[in-house]
C-alpha cells in the first residue's frame, strides 16, 4: 500500500517529526506534537520517486483527461514539475502572492482558457493557501479537476473548506495513518496516543 510506504519514508528521513512530550510551536502560534517539512523529500531520490509515482498513478486513475499540472509555490513546485515530466505534460506554478514588478503574475507559465488542470500540493493544514492557488487558476479560466497532496493533517475545517470550494482533494498520506505506523514502528510511545489524537480534534487550543 503506497500510503503506508509514504508515511514510513517521511518518518525515516525526518520530514515528519513527532514529539508530543515537547511540542513544536507553529508560525501561527499553535502548539503541535508534529512538524512536517516535505521539502526534505527532494534530497532523497528514492523517496521523491515514490511520491512522484504515487501522484502519477493517482492522476492516471482519477484524472485521465488532465492537460496541465500546476504546483503550489514553493513547496510543491519541484514535485509538480517531476510529475508533469513523468506524464509528459505542461507545467505551471502558482505564487502565494503576485510579483511586485513586471506582469505581476500569480500563475507562472503558459495556460489556455478552459485547460484541465490538476494541482499538486505538498502539505494540507487548513487548506486556505491551497485553495487560494485553485482560485488563482480558476480566475484565469482554468478548469481545475482536483488537487493531490503528499500529506494532510486531516482537520475537519480543512475538509469543509475544500467542500465549500468544490475541490476534490486526495493525499498520499494522512495523520491517522501516521499515528498508527509511528506507534507500530516505535517512533512514538503508545502512551502518547491520546495526546496525538486530541491535538487533531482541537489543534488551535491544544496544549494551552
Amino acid at each position: 500500500m503506497i500510503q503506508n510506504s509514504v508515511v514510513l519514508n517521511l518518518l525515516q528521513i525526518n520530514a515528519i517529526k513527532l514529539n508530543p512530550a515537547n511540542p513544536f510551536t507553529w508560525a501561527s502560534g499553535w502548539k503541535s506534537p508534529i512538524y512536517c517539512d516535505n521539502r526534505k523529500t527532494l534530497s532523497y531520490p528514492a523517496v521523491r520517486n515514490l511520491i512522484c509515482e504515487g501522484f502519477r498513478h493517482a492522476i492516471i486513475e482519477k484524472y485521465p483527461d488532465v492537460e496541465i499540472i500546476a504546483g503550489v509555490a514553493t513547496g510543491a513546485i519541484a514535485h509538480g514539475m517531476l510529475v508533469a515530466d513523468r506524464l509528459n505534460l505542461p507545467f505551471v506554478y502558482v505564487r502565494s502572492a503576485p510579483k511586485k514588478h513586471g506582469l505581476e503574475n500569480l500563475v507562472e507559465g503558459d495556460v489556455k482558457t478552459g485547460q484541465k488542470v490538476v494541482v499538486i500540493e505538498d502539505l494540507i493544514s487548513t487548506g486556505q493557501s491551497s485553495l487560494n492557488a485553485v482560485e488563482a487558476l480558476r480566475n484565469i479560466g482554468c478548469n481545475v479537476l482536483g488537487m493531490l497532496a503528499i500529506f494532510t493533517y486531516g482537520f475537519n475545517h480543512a475538509a469543509e473548506n475544500f467542500k465549500k470550494s468544490d475541490v476534490q482533494i486526495d493525499t498520499l498520506a494522512n495523520y491517522s495513518q501516521l499515528i498508527d505506523i509511528a506507534i507500530e514502528q516505535g517512533f512514538v510511545s503508545k502512551n502518547h496516543l491520546h495526546l496525538l489524537k486530541s491535538w487533531r480534534n482541537d489543534p488551535e487550543n491544544w496544549g494551552k
